[in-house]
């Protein structure tokens, strides 16, 4: 039985998360005791607010909470998500067709589990979440990768998508702000991306979790400006409401009430479709935490000014380090909209020799900053196409200058 593989073949085929790899690295650095500044994780650094957390601790005094709930989540919860995407994405679904989910990762997951087949191709615009391509082939179906740089704002176009279409494309990705580079489509974009997937009769997974954390255009006034109109990010479904009876929005609280560890998601669309979720999720792992689940109605019923205050913050640290990373030579550093990411173009900084190391592309790099500036940064190799670097600006302002000055003087050399 040796030449029996002791996994199976889906399973040994996935890759580790390169933002939880690299993000772990840094750690074990850390707790080594080396100054290593981190800009791998995709969380914020703030702790979740209180009356969030005071939910919390009340529900802790409710037998109730202590029990089995129904597998698809809280009816108080379907309610408040249903309120929050005819608020915020223009789509009045019923609390009916809301699933709530073990953090955003469990609902993407679940989507493309619901709508392929083997074989059937996803069309994935790159730079893309490293989840995504890996919950598509646990479905068994085929990322077909859409790659837009930075002379396009890393925002993919109709002309790409449809050159990437055959007879056996059934879903269209789509994620804005983005995931890594925090791109956010305007409103014509989206309508024009929205309106070709209708045309094809293209099923859309929206990935909506960064849609509340967006910022200025930097053509309505330059980053951190808090005077100026931020922008929207636009729901497809809003764009084009004959989609969504073809479209599933994913969502959650993590990223904009900093409860990343709490695992509150959530996946919403069409009947019959959430119906096969629910099926799935009723063998899959039943109802999320309760306490969770009580924390999230209050993010999502309760005061949003702590929420506001995290955003108006984020919009000040995005301006400090688009403004460091584009003294370091060789980087281009579009200024991101929406997210808390900055996503650098280096290769202009590949193929040069620093410190008796000559990186070829943004593997080597990132290891080179780690290793001789004590600097975390997440390759570009993780999100579909090397020579590229994401820095994630959810830590401290003193940290960004500092993290960012040691690279500068690295690469400078």
């Amino acid at each position: 039985m040796s030449h029996i593989s002791r996994l199976s073949k889906k399973i040994a085929a996935i890759s580790e998360s390169a933002t939880l790899k690299v993000d772990a690295k840094a750690k074990a650095l850390q707790a080594a005791g080396r100054p290593v500044i981190s800009y791998a994780a995709g969380e914020p650094d703030f702790p979740t607010p209180p009356h969030i957390v005071d939910a919390a601790r009340a529900a802790l005094d409710d037998p109730k909470n202590f029990r089995y709930t129904p597998a698809v989540g809280l009816p108080e919860l379907r309610e408040a998500i249903a309120a929050k995407t005819a608020r915020d994405s223009g789509w009045a679904v019923p609390a009916s067709q809301v699933i709530v989910t073990n953090g955003g990762k469990q609902a993407v997951y679940q989507a493309f589990q619901v709508l392929l087949d083997p074989g059937d191709e996803v069309i994935v615009p790159a730079p893309y979440w490293v989840t995504y391509p890996e919950a598509i082939r646990l479905a068994d179906g085929v990322p077909v990768e859409v790659f837009a740089g930075a002379d396009q704002g890393y925002k993919v176009t109709v002309e790409q998508l449809e050159a990437a279409r055959t007879e056996r494309t059934k879903v269209l990705l789509f994620c804005s702000p983005s995931n890594p580079t925090g791109a956010v489509y305007s409103p014509e974009e989206t309508q024009a991306i929205g309106e070709w997937a209708e045309a094809n009769g293209l099923w859309v997974i929206s990935d909506e979790i960064y849609q509340n954390l967006t910022y200025p255009s930097t053509s309505s006034g330059q980053a951190g400006d808090q005077g100026s109109p931020r922008v929207r990010a636009v729901s497809i479904v809003e764009a084009v409401p004959a989609l969504q009876d073809r479209a599933i929005l994913v969502n959650g609280v993590a990223k904009t009430y900093a409860m990343t560890g709490w695992r509150v998601g959530w996946l919403l669309g069409p009947a019959d479709v959430m119906k096969g979720a629910a099926d799935l999720q009723s063998h899959l792992c039943s109802n999320v935490n309760n306490i969770a689940q009580r924390a999230a109605i209050e993010a999502l019923n309760g005061s949003q000014e702590a929420a506001e205050q995290m955003r108006l913050a984020f919009d000040r640290r995005r301006a400090l380090i688009v403004e460091e990373l584009s003294r370091v030579p060789g980087f281009v550093c579009p200024t991101p909209e929406g997210a808390f990411y900055a996503y650098v173009d280096a290769n202009g900084a590949l193929g040069k020799s620093y410190r008796g190391v000559t990186p070829t592309n943004t593997l080597e790099l990132a290891d080179l900053l780690l290793d001789e500036a004590e600097v975390a940064a997440v390759p570009g190799e993780g999100f579909g196409r090397s020579g590229y670097l994401r820095f994630s600006y959810a830590l401290g302002d003193e940290a960004i200058v500092e993290g960012i000055r040691r690279v500068q003087a690295l690469l400078s050399e």
